[in-house]
């Protein structure tokens, strides 16, 4: 299930490596691990992503900060 979603940041928490975001076309919220980052991230940026299942549930995974 890879799918291009545009989102924004809820939260991003650097020191645990976690946070979620927030789909723009619904109220959906997708877990984020530092793993899945292209680029930094932090809470309001506006981002793309692909979703993959992970062993606990989807996840964002190539996520990218739009400018």
């Amino acid at each position: 299930m890879d799918t291009q979603i545009t989102g924004t940041v809820k939260f991003f928490n650097e020191e645990k490596g976690f946070g979620f975001i927030k789909h723009d076309n619904s109220n959906k919220e997708t877990f984020v691990h530092a793993n899945g980052l292209i680029d930094q991230i932090e809470a309001n940026d506006k981002v793309v992503f692909d979703v993959q299942e992970g062993r606990k549930g989807l996840n964002a995974v190539n996520v990218k900060r739009l400018s």
